[in-house]
């Protein structure tokens, strides 16, 4: 059915929708515009629900709020929409399955509501630095037509971007596993899966399951179709099966009918053809490598050239507050990792910058909640000097002492952290916050500790705007 059919044809129709959040409202308001009679299921109550009470007064909209009622049910929905993030065990969802009621979650109507290309992008790790890479890359490609939209599981709801989309353009979506297992005719043209390591196993009961949510991505594809895999992982999926056409990446090893990495020269291959060096990228890190391939193997397989490929990337300097590089100021470079308030998202920092000329000042500290730290020693070999802050602080201390550097200085503020680094810095040092600690003992989330971070560099950059 092309989309104009579908619009159409759920005019008049009874829709129910379980579960707001920015992703339901949006369901909600784009169902209400072509038509459907919408009824909204949301358990947090009325007074308490700022996004039910804007769609009652902006919309119009039916709203069951405070409680997930299974007597809704009765009534004759042609679907179900549920937010991704409840639980297939939530009674409502239990009961529409047992009665035969398709229940959908966003990414469906996405798709049935375009006939724009779709490039869907999923993965434990990596999938919304992917996705923003392959925007980019395809918002600077001269030889498409029509216009590439980001969204889905990365901020921006899919039916947001679905509804603007004509059949020229194509949608670049990220996709969660909570997203995919809801759907049953969603088909990308081409699919890509990062990787795929245990996680979310609280919401799909295990390892399998996940696993299986994760592979819907390629359910309704067909040959003539693309399924970008992780080479390195060739043993994850055991034995499902594919129609599409597969297209393998690897970072360790060459792929002829792929995308792969030579690590001797550091070129990213296509089959055999050099399309760009390792220094064209400014994002650190081998997880950025296999991010990298996947989007050279989507530039690829819809026609770009390596110029565009480059073009792309050229500028990209990472999602905001994940290894975002900010700027590079008289040979220092800095990078703006605030989003990682925890050892592992820090141990993935530590470790992009492990080769033979860095050199790092490590900014560090925040919100104490009583976790050890000593794991990170092991990460720490080209960090020569330390700025510490927060009630961590004094961990941190210990653990650079343990590690046998000297240079640490503590700071305050943010502010303060970056002007002390540049002074234990030399020039062609890397300057890193990545604090390995929640921010809320000094800021309101991550994003202001990271925002503040970029403006003291932006200062530095530029003493006169001050």
């Amino acid at each position: 059915m092309q989309a104009a059919e579908w619009r159409e044809s759920i005019r008049n129709k009874k829709i129910l929708v379980l579960g707001l959040a920015k992703t339901g409202v949006s369901v909600v308001q784009h169902l209400n515009a072509l038509g459907a009679i919408v009824t909204v299921n949301d358990f947090k109550p009325l007074d308490e629900n700022k996004e039910a009470q804007q769609l009652i007064d902006e919309n119009n909209a039916r709203v069951v709020a405070g409680s997930h009622p299974v007597s809704l049910l009765d009534e004759d929905f042609a679907f179900m929409v549920k937010n991704p993030g409840i639980p297939y065990t939530n009674p409502m969802v239990v009961r529409a399955l047992e009665i035969g009621l398709p229940v959908y979650t966003d990414v469906e109507l996405a798709d049935k509501m375009t006939d724009a290309m779709i490039i869907g992008i999923t993965g434990s790790n990596g999938k919304t630095t992917t996705t923003s890479l392959v925007g980019e890359m395809l918002s600077h490609a001269s030889n498409l037509s029509g216009q590439s939209f980001v969204g889905g599981n990365i901020g921006i709801p899919s039916l947001d971007i679905a509804s603007q989309a004509s059949e020229a353009d194509r949608l670049i979506l990220e996709l969660s596993s909570f997203q995919l297992m809801g759907t049953s005719e969603f088909k990308p043209h081409i699919a890509a899966i990062t990787n795929i390591y245990g996680a979310h196993l609280d919401y799909h009961g295990s390892m399998e399951e996940y696993i299986s949510a994760k592979w819907r991505i390629t359910a309704n594809q067909t040959s003539d179709d693309y399924l970008i895999l992780n080479a390195d992982q060739k043993g994850v999926f055991g034995d499902r099966q594919t129609n599409a056409t597969i297209v393998p990446f690897s970072s360790t090893s060459k792929q002829a009918d792929g995308a792969w990495f030579d690590r001797e020269t550091e070129k990213f291959m296509w089959h055999d053809e050099v399309v760009l060096d390792r220094r064209d990228l400014l994002l650190p890190g081998n997880h950025n490598v296999e991010n990298m391939l996947v989007t050279m193997a989507v530039g690829k397989l819809l026609g770009l050239s390596n110029e565009d490929i480059k073009a792309g990337i050229a500028q990209f300097h990472g999602v905001k507050h994940r290894l975002q590089f900010v700027a590079e100021i008289d040979g220092r470079r800095f990078y703006n990792d605030s989003k990682a308030t925890n050892n592992d998202a820090t141990i993935t920092a530590l470790d992009s910058f492990m080769g033979p000329n860095d050199s790092l000042v490590w900014l560090a500290g925040g919100l104490d909640r009583g976790n050890a730290i000593d794991e990170l020693g092991e990460h720490m070999t080209n960090v020569h000097a330390m700025v510490i802050s927060g009630e961590s602080a004094d961990k941190f201390q210990a653990l650079c002492q343990a590690q046998g550097i000297t240079a640490i200085a503590k700071a305050e503020w943010i502010e303060d952290a970056v002007q002390k680094a540049l002074e234990l810095s030399n020039e062609g040092d890397i300057i890193l916050l990545s604090p390995a600690s929640a921010s809320w003992d000094q800021y309101p989330n991550f994003e202001n500790r990271g925002d503040r971070y970029i403006k003291a560099i932006e200062a530095l950059a530029n003493p006169d705007s001050l």
